[in-house]
């Protein structure tokens, strides 16, 4: 039995994966998570802010600890939209590799669609023809289509939960005028760049932070159950019906709610905004929430030696 340890520095939040393996097959695994905002003011300044820096350098190097304090005898990170958009970028990267001897791969966004496509693969507990997958992060969202083979399709936008709470979002609930400036501005990125993606699957499956709030949301979990949120289902109807009732709610009521992490509250609405409107843009009627993400794609992807 082996131990691996990967990590992935996203635009809001920063994650940790703990494996315990024999052979190919996860024996165990472990995530946490440190809401580390290294994409903050990246979209309006261009930069990393010293303060940013300071606080991800500090969450890095205590995952760097923790997973070598656990066993893990490889250490594989990767940085996302926020870290490759930022002029100084580079700099938290050779910063980060100074204080902990681990390299941070910034990765690219057609590298990220594979890695959580890859993730998604692994966590399917039955075979599927096609993959259609939505990962929405801080600072990017992700759209894949695939079959087991390859991705057939597969882009990433600048469109994230961070990146349009901080360009639209100053009020407290946000006011309608607001919310209408979020659905343009969502739908003006996006709209065109969809067309080419099919109309006729019935469901996407999600990824990341605002797919698996929504799932914990929906049913009230407290504390956060990752076996209950993989695999679990919805359709657009009840997402929209709970996206409707959280923008009503000022920032510290939804701080409050049961499956909704306080950090995460005052860019949900955002998030849950761009997943109904690739849904709808796509008549997309359900919604599959996966557990296995990038994290899981990067493993396999080192332990497989793929490129």
């Amino acid at each position: 039995m082996k131990k691996y340890a990967a990590i992935d520095i996203g635009t809001n939040s920063m994650r940790l994966l703990l494996v315990e393996m024999e052979g190919q097959k996860i024996l165990h695994r472990q995530k946490f998570i440190n809401t580390t905002r290294i994409g903050k003011s990246v979209d309006s300044a261009g930069r990393i802010t010293p303060e940013g820096l300071e606080i991800n350098l500090i969450a890095f190097d205590k995952f760097v600890n923790q997973a070598q304090e656990w066993g893990a005898t490889e250490i594989w990170a990767i940085a996302t939209s926020a870290v490759r958009d930022a002029e100084n970028g580079q700099e938290f990267v050779d910063k980060a590799y100074e204080k902990t001897n681990i390299t941070i791969n910034i990765i690219d966004g057609k590298e990220e669609a594979k890695l959580g496509y890859k993730g998604v693969l692994l966590g399917l507990t039955e075979p599927t023809s096609s993959v259609f997958l939505i990962d929405i992060g801080g600072g990017s969202t992700e759209l894949i289509l695939g079959n087991q083979e390859s991705i057939i399709e597969g882009n990433s936008y600048n469109v994230g939960a961070l990146r349009m709470t901080e360009r639209f979002i100053t009020t407290d609930p946000p006011s309608p005028k607001e919310l209408e400036k979020l659905l343009e501005g969502i739908k003006q990125q996006l709209e065109e760049a969809l067309i080419n993606y099919p109309r006729n699957l019935e469901a996407i499956i999600g990824i990341g932070g605002t797919a698996t709030t929504i799932a914990a949301l929906h049913q009230k979990l407290d504390p956060y159950d990752m076996n209950k949120v993989h695999g679990y289902t919805m359709d657009l109807t009840e997402i929209i019906k709970l996206q409707n009732n959280l923008k009503e709610l000022t920032l510290e009521e939804r701080k409050q709610l049961k499956g909704l992490h306080p950090k995460r509250a005052d860019i949900i609405v955002a998030g849950m905004m761009i997943m109904t409107a690739v849904m709808e843009l796509l008549n997309i009627t359900y919604l599959t929430v996966s557990e296995y993400d990038n994290l899981e794609g990067l493993l396999y992807t080192k332990l497989n030696n793929i490129n």
